[in-house]
């Protein structure tokens, strides 16, 4: 979901959230580019971030604009998936229409302890032009893999990857093949959707690596969609990261979306709808959007990127849900009761000497 993340010479890596999607539409993914540079952009991103019976699905889709290089992405992820397969044709589309009926004519269309210091390769494969390789190791073992495979990290990989380390050893690394691109007649700026479906208690959606490679004034924007059970808590750090619409999901959209290939484990009815918009800077976006899906308002800290120290109200809680709501209203709540307490005390040891 942004413009970069890691530069990959002559190659690059793709960061996923749940369902992101980079066509021909706006751009979706949750990721850095990895490339030569400068012939070879990302646009805006989309991410579509589904969660279901405990398990996420994460859909994306690669747009680039320019051409004439290899080049690729890195994606942190949950956890391990268990299926890496192409996503649907209109899945991403759809949800745009559902929640920008007047942008989508102008659009048209786990823990890092105990890694080796050597990646691991878990899974690849190859969706059209892409090369899809799921790794396990910390943000130094990445980045050596990264590098040892044609990929050439900018200077703040090794920090990006290491923020991401520490909370799960898994990345997904893309890389496109414009020569494979061109035998399929693929052009400049039409995207391929990637499926994956990773087992996870929360739903969870990488923001920070979405400036991998950028300048601190570098825009980053991308529109991240969530699909859960129950209206979620939010975690939002970072300023320019807003929630634009929570809602049940119609069942209109819900059907809609079924009809896509990979998308018949959606529910037909009962899911909640979360719209949320990145539009800020690289060096504001430090943090990640942490997910409470299970309807206990706790969203992680820890998930979010922040200190495991941290108050939850470092950050900016979305209190649309009413399990979030009660504990932030009932401790402020208990507190003016106690003070009104200790104030009648007070007031009944002064009026009354004797008692003293």
């Amino acid at each position: 979901m942004g413009r970069s993340a890691a530069r990959l010479g002559a190659g690059g890596l793709l960061a996923l959230a749940l369902v992101v999607g980079i066509g021909a539409g706006p751009a979706l993914a949750c990721g850095g580019l990895v490339g030569p540079g400068g012939t070879v952009q990302l646009a805006r991103t989309t991410t579509l971030a589904a969660y279901h019976d405990g398990v996420e699905h994460y859909v994306t889709a690669f747009e680039y604009n320019g051409g004439g290089a290899k080049f690729g992405s890195i994606i942190p992820l949950p956890g391990v998936p268990t299926k890496v397969e192409k996503g649907g044709d209109w899945t991403l589309q759809r949800l745009v229409r559902e929640t920008q009926p007047l942008r989508e004519s102008l659009q048209a269309a786990g823990a890092s302890a105990g890694v080796a210091d050597k990646a691991e390769v878990l899974l690849t494969a190859k969706v059209d032009a892409l090369d899809l390789t799921v790794l396990r190791g910390g943000g130094t073992a990445v980045g050596t893999w990264a590098r040892e495979h044609g990929f050439g990290l900018s200077p703040d990989a090794p920090a990006v990857l290491d923020f991401y380390a520490q909370r799960s050893p898994i990345f997904l690394a893309s890389s496109f093949d414009p020569s494979r691109a061109a035998a399929r007649g693929q052009r400049v700026g039409d995207g391929t959707p990637v499926h994956l479906t990773i087992p996870t208690s929360n739903p969870w959606v990488p923001l920070r690596i979405l400036g991998l490679g950028l300048g601190r004034k570098d825009p980053v924007r991308a529109d991240v969609y969530l699909l859960t059970d129950r209206r979620p808590a939010l975690l939002r750090p970072d300023q320019g990261v807003r929630l634009d619409q929570s809602r049940a999901a119609s069942q209109q959209l819900l059907t809609d979306l079924r009809l896509d290939r990979g998308m018949s484990w959606l529910p037909g009815s009962g899911m909640w709808l979360s719209y949320l918009t990145v539009d800020t800077t690289a060096a504001t976006l430090q943090h990640d959007l942490a997910i409470d899906a299970s309807g206990h308002g706790r969203p992680s800290p820890l998930a979010a990127g922040l200190d495991s120290t941290a108050d939850i109200a470092a950050g900016e809680l979305d209190l649309s849900s009413p399990s979030a709501i009660l504990p932030r209203l009932l401790w402020p709540a208990v507190a003016l009761i106690a003070a009104l307490a200790l104030l009648v005390a007070l007031i009944a040891r002064a009026s009354n000497p004797s008692r003293r």
